[in-house]
């Protein structure tokens, strides 16, 4: 749809598809693609430190709410002591999963870690449940859905993975929060006229209809 909308403004984009997370900002940041769209605003944080990126956010898109997801219970209020939690390795993404257990009530993070956004599982001050935290690449969780007892999901693998956030998630994350997906550009390119089309047809009323229509709250349009 945004690619439909853009062509009418005259700009023509050409889609290139990823499986790894950190790869796009790289690609983005060498020149071999002008921008990307799958990420949210500390995640980018996180690689411009990490990997000494210029990469910057031009306009928001959409959220996709995190979720929990378990092969081995239906809710979260039976899940037992010492279970397994699977979340993701990367610390933006990592960070977002350990907050949403605190928002269940599962475990502590320390207060500063929370303030930062950068929670790791040895940021975790209370774990009355004594779960035993397992940090994986964010694609290795639904694969690994049948050897935990629960796992920290982003939208798209949970989506490609044939699970719904509204009718699978035993944990599900606010659509309201800091992790609003962004279109990232170089930041030499952020005032150009082709960033502000790319972001017009982002936040275009075809897109925003589409998004509400096809995904039914599991994607929020942010904008």
């Amino acid at each position: 749809v945004v690619k439909q909308v853009a062509a009418r403004d005259g700009l023509t984009l050409d889609i290139t598809v990823f499986n790894d997370y950190q790869l796009p900002n790289a690609a983005v940041a060498a020149g071999d693609l002008d921008a990307n769209a799958f990420q949210h605003q500390p995640f980018l944080d996180n690689q411009n430190k990490a990997r000494g990126f210029d990469v910057v956010s031009a306009g928001l898109t959409f959220t996709a709410p995190m979720g929990y997801y378990s092969r081995k219970l239906k809710s979260i209020a039976d899940l037992p002591d010492g279970a397994t939690v699977g979340v993701q390795n990367d610390p933006s993404n990592g960070n977002r999963a350990l907050l949403l257990l605190q928002d269940a009530k599962l475990v502590t993070l320390k207060p500063e870690a929370v303030k930062n956004n950068t929670a790791t599982p040895l940021d975790v001050v209370a774990n009355p449940k004594k779960l035993k935290l397992v940090p994986l690449d964010a694609a290795q969780l639904p694969r690994s859905l049948d050897d935990l007892t629960i796992a920290a999901i982003n939208n798209d693998f949970a989506e490609k993975a044939g699970l719904s956030l509204a009718r699978d998630a035993v944990i599900k994350e606010s659509p309201k929060g800091p992790y609003a997906n962004i279109i990232a550009v170089r930041r030499a390119d952020k005032d150009k006229p082709w960033v502000a089309r790319l972001v017009k047809a982002y936040q275009s009323p075809e897109v925003r209809n589409f998004i509400e229509t096809k995904f039914k709250g599991a994607l929020v349009p942010a904008f």
